[in-house]
């Protein structure tokens, strides 16, 4: 029998039966358990855990692939035992194992010695800009820790670049006119407006705002730690807000609930906000989209960089400087445009107005 890691893998329990029976669940946060039936510290009990915290059902399965020494599968089986695997974000997890499970199913029996560039790039190139960047990003991860570990010789994502993305600016942030319209189409009293002024006056993302709850809220101040970056942030209730949750409807343990009351998935709120959006009307808006629109607004109102940082959640300066370089941009363009006037308030001279001045001074 392998041995479990060391610590206790992160949202595993153990319960002990009424029979001495020992029965093994994983819970993400305050949902629902989800039971592991296999022998705990085997192949088999792992591959449930690992369904289970990517958010799918545990499956009783058969894994032969993860026992052939050396194979693909096998070789994501031990990286998902490192903590370079359990430091990663419940949400970045999430995301790789996906990719991981296509990987197994496509490929899991492969030798991972065997695997070159030319299959890296054939992988890459099969998929979207925006899932290869993913996908790039999960085999690197990978792969890096493989070669270091000494479990292959040489890295094949090494030097694969990732496929050019659109050149547009992602989600698109909401306009005062999309929020009338949500508004309007969902008033105060609906969970549909809960949802909307939790993402609007909180900023977090979707993942962070499907957990916020009462017990995150201490005198008037919530404090979350955040999936993506594990950084704390502190947000005041605002007004707005505590008018709205207030009115309802909420659930017991999460401010954002569905229609029984029950906290939602990131996934599945992201599915129910955007046919909220629909019936209000709105195409092509999303949760992200209100936290971009949160972001340009407190930087056009005068946020700092740090500021920024400490209501998103990010660091490093990058993120805070785009809004905070185009809300200065938008400032000094306003504050300029004036110097474009001349003392009549005309733009600037025609070149009809300079003949005429001309031929009055040749007279």
């Amino acid at each position: 029998m392998d041995d479990m890691p060391r610590p206790r893998p992160p949202h595993l329990q153990r319960q002990i039966t009424r029979h001495g029976k020992t029965v093994w669940y994983v819970r993400l946060g305050r949902g629902p358990r989800i039971r592991i039936r296999s022998e705990f510290a085997t192949s088999e009990f792992r591959a449930e855990y690992q369904a289970a915290i990517a958010g799918g059902p545990a499956r009783h399965t058969s894994t032969p692939a993860n026992n052939i020494t050396g194979s693909l599968a096998w070789l994501i089986e031990r990286y998902r035992e490192t903590g370079e695997w359990t430091r990663l974000s419940l949400a970045t997890r999430r995301l790789r194992e996906n990719i991981f499970k296509h990987v197994i199913d496509s490929a899991g029996t492969q030798f991972a010695a065997k695997i070159t560039t030319a299959t890296i790039m054939a992988a890459r190139d099969r998929r979207t800009p925006i899932q290869a960047k993913h996908f790039m990003t999960a085999m690197r991860g990978l792969f890096r820790w493989a070669f270091r570990a000494k479990l292959i010789k040489s890295d094949p994502t090494g030097g694969v670049t990732d496929l050019p993305l659109p050149k547009n600016d992602g989600h698109l942030p909401w306009s005062d006119d999309d929020v009338t319209a949500y508004e309007t189409r969902w008033p105060i009293g609906t969970r549909q407006r809960v949802w909307f002024d939790v993402l609007a006056y909180t900023g977090l993302r979707r993942g962070d705002a499907v957990r916020l709850g009462r017990q995150h809220v201490r005198n008037g101040v919530a404090n979350i730690k955040t999936e993506k970056t594990g950084a704390v942030v502190a947000l005041p209730i605002l007004a707005t807000l505590a008018k709205t949750l207030s009115a309802g409807p909420c659930g017991d343990l999460t401010f954002i609930a569905g229609k029984n009351g029950r906290p939602l998935t990131k996934e599945s709120f992201g599915n129910l906000f955007r046919h909220a959006c629909r019936d209000a009307g709105l195409v092509n808006r999303s949760a992200h989209g209100l936290r971009k629109a949160a972001a340009t607004r407190a930087a056009e109102h005068g946020a700092t960089e740090a500021e920024l940082e400490a209501i998103f959640g990010w660091s490093g300066g990058r993120m805070a400087s785009l809004y905070t370089r185009a809300a200065n941009r938008q400032r000094l363009s306003i504050a300029a445009m004036s110097k474009l006037e001349n003392d009549r308030r005309t733009s600037m001279p025609s070149p009809s107005s300079k003949v005429r001045e001309s031929e009055r001074k040749d007279q």
